[in-house]
């Protein structure tokens, strides 16, 4: 016996007068698409894993699946599966005209007489028709049935009897191993492929009938290894099929996230577009808060010291004191206009664009003390450091409106304003002498009141502080407000 291809599969005799030269090079190779039918499992075809929620004949004969994914690695199995349908196609016949030329080539070789030449020919027509007619019956049919299984039967007979006049005709046996799946229903399907590893090993061994016990052991023992191919195969193609389900699996849970992902992101955007209607509204109702909390400490303010300049005004009797509280009108005036100019461009104090925080401070409880008379005391702790725009400004209009409230309703003679630096924290205090009164008791703001302690105390908290009034009557009052230390960056 001599090897006749890479695997070592086969031989034929070593007189050259038997063997099927070159037929185990073609069966050996397909061994790997009839094992899932040895093995009974629903396992990958020969053109590879298949699609999910797809059939072998599916996959095989190219079909398309509807909702089936043809990216990545799908798409390129839909390349492989509408190659296997050609082979499908036209493989038998191209099978048997290579098996007829070579059978017939080497048919004086073999010894094959004129009658069994004839009735081979005879036999290569009837496979022709054969397949000529189910190339056109069989086109249309996606699932193996009762026809494709009777085709499948005629044209092994036909194999299986050419191999006998001739072990080279195995080369159109071997189609065999490739249709089984497509061609059978699986309760017949071992038996297809075990009558086309029958032929195929009688080819292999030399020919059929296996002459004399010696020949009857050499095909016993090529069928059984044909046999065990084609389990291996079978094992090998299960272990395929179930990494390409676990990926098909994890393809589908992964478009199931991004679909879900996707649908967050929608959510997300619509909550998004909400939520910027909200804040925006927000801070419509914020601005309109602060504007009116700007306008009552510059213009408001600026009014309400102008009109008790003139009040003093009306009641002297003497010209000098008259023109002293005329000119501290006019200059009050001339600071309103500029705190009104000021907060139509940035809102932010006049006192505060030249200055610092303390000095604005000091500034302002000097000239408050020279307005109303009442000795008035600044005083700064800690290390002084330079806070964002928001945070002195927040602080020196806290301050005013408690010093234009002590001024007011006090009565006080004496007034501190200390701004403390206390490592993250700025505390602003305003204390004063005079009469006191009950912060539990004070009214809520009237349409003719000032902002008073609600104003300073939502100051406070717009830049997350906090604003804390002890008061008791005839006691005096103190009024803290603490803020966190945000520094200015420039």
């Amino acid at each position: 016996m001599r090897e006749t291809n890479g695997e070592g599969a086969g031989a034929d005799g070593a007189d050259g007068g038997d063997g099927a030269d070159g037929t185990t090079e073609a069966a050996g190779a397909n061994r790997k698409g009839g094992a899932a039918d040895m093995a009974a499992a629903d396992v990958s075809g020969p053109g590879g894993p298949r699609t999910p929620g797809r059939s072998v004949p599916d996959v095989v004969a190219g079909r398309s699946v509807p909702g089936a994914s043809v990216s990545g690695p799908l798409r390129d199995m839909e390349t492989v599966a509408q190659r296997w349908a050609l082979f499908h196609r036209w493989g038998p016949l191209a099978l048997l005209g290579v098996g007829t030329l070579v059978a017939l080539s080497a048919a004086d070789a073999i010894g094959m007489s004129r009658r069994a030449e004839a009735l081979a020919g005879a036999l290569v027509g009837a496979a022709l028709l054969l397949e000529l007619g189910w190339h056109v019956v069989g086109r249309n049919r996606s699932t193996p049935g009762p026809a494709s299984g009777c085709y499948y039967g005629l044209r092994w007979a036909c194999g299986f009897t050419l191999t006998w006049l001739n072990p080279l005709f195995a080369f159109y046996a071997v189609i065999g191993y490739f249709s089984a799946e497509r061609l059978l229903p699986r309760r017949v399907r071992k038996a297809g492929l075990l009558a086309t590893a029958v032929t195929v090993a009688g080819s292999q061994a030399g020919g059929l009938p296996p002459r004399g016990g010696t020949g009857w052991l050499v095909f016993g023992a090529i069928l059984g290894v044909n046999v065990l191919l084609l389990a291996l195969f079978a094992h090998l193609a299960a272990l395929e099929d179930a990494r390409a389900r676990a990926q098909a699996e994890a393809i589908t849970e992964l478009e199931r996230t991004n679909g879900a992902l996707q649908r967050a992101l929608d959510e997300n955007a619509a909550l998004h577009a909400q939520l910027l209607v909200q804040a925006r509204e927000a801070g419509v109702a914020d601005e309109r808060r602060r504007l009116a909390a700007e306008i009552h400490d510059t213009i408001a303010q600026g009014l309400t010291g102008i009109i008790a300049q003139l009040q003093v005004v009306a009641g002297a009797h003497d010209l000098t004191t008259a023109r002293t509280h005329l000119e501290r009108a006019s200059a009050l005036a001339r600071h309103s206009l500029g705190e009104a100019r000021r907060s139509v461009h940035n809102l932010v104090p006049v006192a505060l664009a030249s200055d610092g925080l303390p000095r604005a401070l000091r500034s302002t409880v000097e000239e408050w003390s020279a307005r109303t008379g009442v000795p008035a005391r600044f005083t700064v702790t800690g290390t002084e450091e330079v806070p964002h725009d928001e945070i002195s400004a927040t602080l020196l209009r806290i301050a005013q409106e408690a010093l234009s409230n002590t001024a007011r309703h006090a009565g006080a003679t004496r007034a501190g304003v200390t701004l403390s630096f206390m490592g993250d924290e700025v505390v602003l205090d305003i204390r004063d002498d005079g009469g006191g009164f009950d912060p539990a008791a004070v009214p809520a703001r009237g349409r003719s009141g000032g902002f008073g302690l609600d104003g300073m105390r939502a100051r406070a908290e717009r830049v997350a502080g906090s604003l804390a009034v002890e008061s008791e009557p005839g006691q005096g009052t103190a009024v803290s407000a603490r803020v966190p230390l945000v520094r200015d960056d420039r």
